[in-house]
């Protein structure tokens, strides 16, 4: 039996070897290609289906002021009509073409979106959300990218100043200018409107890159100013440059917010509003004596930051109903000279009465009613019933007893 079973596994042994050395190629000959199986066929969506050729657009490169255009492809991959409903950008830099609304199954469709690089520069993205029909893709989200350039950048584009009103830091603003065009670029000098502000132009690169600087050299007379720099350039394309500038002079004592509104009274319960005093001078300020002219009214104040930043809790009390010509108000002095007295207003609407209920009446009809030509007959007025007479109640006197 061992024998026999030797004799087995030996003969099996050889048998697979005999394949393997037939299996292994002989040397240059060619081995035929097994046939590439086909690649499996998309699955038709039972339903509306949606499918973009492309999700995200690249512009490359492009000039700053351009309006691009692209055309974004779907197809509508169901068995039922594709709709689509709406196409809503993220801005209004950006927007839709006239879409194809309907699309039949198996059929393409077209998305055109324009954007509008004026005002931009560097790497940009905005997006565009298409609703449709289609189950489980209701939203789907379309980008534009673009790396955007302007020929002179300026950066920043306007000069802000924010100073306080009696400290004047004669401060500097700074403006970078760059040359991205192949030509040098020359500047001539700055011209500004407004002689409160002194302008310079500096070199930083040849024909490249340029520094201004603008200092606010006044105190303002007022708490707002505004000018512009104007410098014209060697470039046929933008001849001239033009820079604003806007200075705010910050209120020394400010009061926020500057009027307490109640709700129509008389007022249902305690209502509390908290006023914020700030001090943006050069010296510290102390508050002291507060008040307000509403009877039962009460008040807390807290100095937050010393002698910069206060705290003031106004509580009025229920059943308040303020006239129509009262004056209220909240009311605190001030070491301040120009501010002696911080003053806040309170107002309070009037109740809107009630619209009392109305029955409807009936429409009144512009018709003009028939006239009757032929007289009516007179009826007769039937007689009055005789009135049954009662008979007359005699009072029954009481029986003695016997």
């Amino acid at each position: 039996m061992k024998q026999v079973i030797v004799f087995v596994s030996c003969l099996t042994t050889f048998v697979w070897l005999s394949r393997s050395e037939s299996a292994a190629p002989a040397p240059g000959e060619i081995l035929p290609v097994a046939p590439v199986p086909p690649a499996p066929t998309s699955t038709v969506v039972n339903g509306p289906g949606i499918q973009f050729a492309e999700l995200v657009h690249d512009f490359g490169k492009i000039e700053s002021g351009a309006s691009v255009k692209h055309e974004f492809v779907f197809t509508n991959t169901g068995n039922a009509t594709l709709e689509i409903i709406s196409v809503r950008t993220s801005c209004g830099c950006t927007t839709a073409g006239a879409w194809d609304t309907r699309v039949e199954p198996g059929q393409t469709g077209r998305i055109p979106l324009q954007f509008n690089t004026s005002g931009f520069s560097g790497n940009v993205t905005k997006t565009a959300t298409v609703t449709c029909n289609a189950a489980g893709q209701s939203n789907i989200f379309l980008q534009l990218k673009a790396q955007i350039w302007k020929p002179i950048d300026i950066s920043p584009l306007s000069v802000y100043f924010n100073i306080p009103a009696e400290t004047f830091t004669n401060e500097t603003k700074t403006v970078r200018i760059v040359n991205n065009l192949e030509a040098p670029l020359t500047l001539s000098p700055p011209e500004c409107t407004n002689k409160a502000f002194r302008v310079e132009l500096a070199t930083v690169r040849e024909g490249r890159e340029f520094e201004l600087r603008v200092t606010l050299q006044e105190a303002l007379a007022s708490g707002f100013a505004q000018a512009n720099i104007s410098m014209k350039t060697s470039s046929t394309n933008t001849p001239v440059l033009s820079i604003p500038i806007y200075a705010y002079a910050q209120p020394v004592i400010m009061a926020s917010p500057s009027l307490i509104s109640l709700p129509p009274g008389p007022l249902a319960a305690p209502v509390s509003r908290s006023i914020t005093i700030r001090n943006t001078g050069t010296n510290a300020l102390v508050l002291s004596d507060p008040m307000i002219n509403i009877p039962g009214a009460t008040l807390s104040v807290r100095e937050i930051q010393t002698g910069r930043v206060f705290s003031v809790t106004v509580t009025i009390p229920a059943g308040v109903q303020l006239q129509a010509n009262q004056l209220a108000e909240f009311a605190v002095k001030s070491n301040h000279p120009r501010f002696p007295v911080i003053k806040v207003p309170v107002t309070q609407p009037a109740r809107v009465p009630t619209a009392a209920t109305t029955v409807p009446t009936r429409p009144v009809t512009t018709t003009k009613p028939t006239v009757r030509t032929t007289p009516l007959p007179v009826v007769p007025k039937p007689p009055t019933p005789p009135q049954p007479t009662l008979p007359q109640l005699v009072p029954v006197q009481p029986q003695q007893p016997d």
